[in-house]
């Protein structure tokens, strides 16, 4: 069964690419060091002139002060390509509130890959569903608006493939890269496949949570099946429905960078904070 995000139905396309780079400011305001960062070549060093080497390269200070030719060496700006891991299975489109947590994770996803591209670094995208998305990392915002558009549509019926996506994603990649999984990790086997993950590369997980995996108050001891894989669980109501200790254990001894968005409540300065703090949309700059 397939549907559209209802929140956004209502917008044309100007609309939703509005909405999405004004949540993209919004993330990136406070964090850039310079506004210059990342825009040009970076000074090194001087060496001594060898034939074939720029006149305008000369570095005259240097040369006017040792009574030799010197060139100036510049080091180009590197950045991390960033990997945006979106889970779209069934259990992310079921919420108890207006806003689920496929929509959160789709609005999100826009912003920091708008946010990234001001950044210069390339955007890829892979969804972790079974609709087989997967977008390699480009510079490219038409590419960004072209696959945000093809995530509004959802269906209802998806599996998780998230640890298997995990690690065709982690065997592929050629060089480290930063890699943000929005996701509520309702696959209990993604979990060592993070832990894999983060030793090779950057990880920071973005996990949702509706209200009612927190706990549901005045129910007794429910008897309910997991929609992805279909695993049966008898749990109280007023208890979550995930082992969240357990998951920010492993994810804090691994190193990986992990931060819990509620879904009915505010967190555009939430997640702004987060980033910041731990300068993972910097990370990689030279």
């Amino acid at each position: 069964m397939e549907a559209r995000i209802e929140r956004l139905a209502v917008m044309d396309s100007r609309q939703f690419q509005v909405a999405v780079k004004r949540l993209a400011d919004s993330l990136s305001y406070g964090t850039d060091r310079s506004p210059l960062l990342g825009s040009g070549l970076e000074y090194v060093q001087s060496r001594p002139y060898q034939y074939g080497d720029p006149i305008k390269a000369i570095d005259w200070r240097v040369t006017a002060r040792t009574r030799k030719v010197h060139v100036k060496e510049y080091e180009a700006p590197k950045r991390l390509p960033v990997y945006l891991l979106v889970d779209t299975s069934a259990s992310m489109t079921i919420s108890s509130i207006a806003r689920s947590k496929y929509e959160t994770a789709v609005f999100l996803a826009g912003g920091l890959a708008l946010a990234c591209l001001d950044r210069i670094s390339p955007v890829g995208l892979l969804g972790v569903g079974e609709r087989g998305i997967h977008v390699r990392p480009s510079l490219s915002k038409d590419a960004v608006m072209q696959w945000l558009h093809r995530l509004r549509t959802f269906r209802f019926d998806e599996q998780t493939t998230l640890s298997g996506r995990i690690a065709q994603l982690s065997s592929t990649l050629p060089q480290r890269a930063l890699i943000i999984l929005l996701s509520d990790l309702h696959d209990p086997e993604s979990l060592p496949g993070l832990k894999r993950l983060g030793q090779r590369h950057d990880v920071a997980v973005l996990q949702l949570r509706d209200p009612a995996e927190v706990g549901l108050r005045g129910v007794g001891f429910l008897r309910a099946r997991e929609a992805e894989t279909g695993r049966s669980f008898v749990v109280r109501g007023r208890d979550g429905w995930l082992e969240q200790a357990h998951v920010t254990d492993e994810l804090k001894r691994a190193g990986i960078d992990h931060l819990r968005i509620e879904t009915d409540v505010p967190f555009v300065s939430t997640v702004r904070h987060f980033f910041k703090n731990r300068n993972i949309l910097g990370r990689g700059a030279r």
